[in-house]
């Protein structure tokens, strides 16, 4: 038990160590992208920021906020009202899943960014302040982790990942219930190796564009 524990440390201590040598170098590449994606909404006629943040739920159910490029119109809360009053018979499903087919309220530079999963790039920012991991557990709101049960604390133990296990199989391909059994997976079975593979099948996860919303 005490080999095993002592193993945990060392996994967690190259873990951090390799989250912070990868966020350096994402949050250099995160300034050209910036200046990339602010060009192509000004030529929208939209000169709004392009940042946003999102409120999750972190390790151990601290509160965080997460970057993010924003994807959506501005008065995005007031057309998902509005699509919620105009479609009753989907308003469970939504509240169920968290996604709408065919979003109203994303652009067209934002549904790019999805594809591409580029949206998720400023969260290299959440990596360096130590709120968030490249892998683990995808972030999630507030009242969301109580989908988790009696395993809520096993999900909430480890920080939230820029990717995982779930984020780099299948994504919106997969059911919710099979997503969280997904998440608890990697969290008792998480390991360098097992981390190596969900960064190769990230990437080409990304390439194909597999699950991407």
């Amino acid at each position: 038990m005490k080999n095993k524990v002592s193993k945990r440390r060392v996994y967690y201590f190259i873990k951090r160590g390799f989250d912070i040598f990868c966020s350096i170098i994402g949050i250099l590449a995160l300034i050209p992208l910036w200046i990339i994606i602010k060009i192509s909404y000004m030529c929208t006629g939209d000169f709004h920021g392009v940042f946003y943040r999102q409120k999750r739920l972190g390790r151990n159910g601290k509160i965080i906020h997460i970057f993010k490029f924003r994807t959506m119109v501005v008065n995005a809360e007031e057309i998902l009202q509005e699509w919620l009053q105009n479609n009753p018979q989907k308003r469970e499903e939504y509240y169920k899943d968290r996604k709408i087919e065919n979003d109203p309220r994303i652009t067209k530079i934002g549904n790019v960014l999805r594809k591409t999963s580029l949206d998720e790039f400023p969260q290299f920012l959440n990596i360096l302040f130590g709120d968030m991991s490249l892998i683990g557990p995808r972030p999630v709101v507030l009242d969301e982790a109580d989908n988790y049960g009696k395993n809520k604390a096993k999900f909430l133990s480890m920080r939230p990942g820029l990717t995982g296990y779930w984020a780099s199989n299948g994504r919106s391909n997969i059911s919710y219930e099979e997503r969280m059994k997904m998440e608890l997976y990697y969290i008792d079975h998480c390991s360098l190796l097992l981390d190596i593979q969900i960064i190769f099948d990230t990437v080409f996860a990304v390439i194909k564009k597999d699950g991407a919303k």
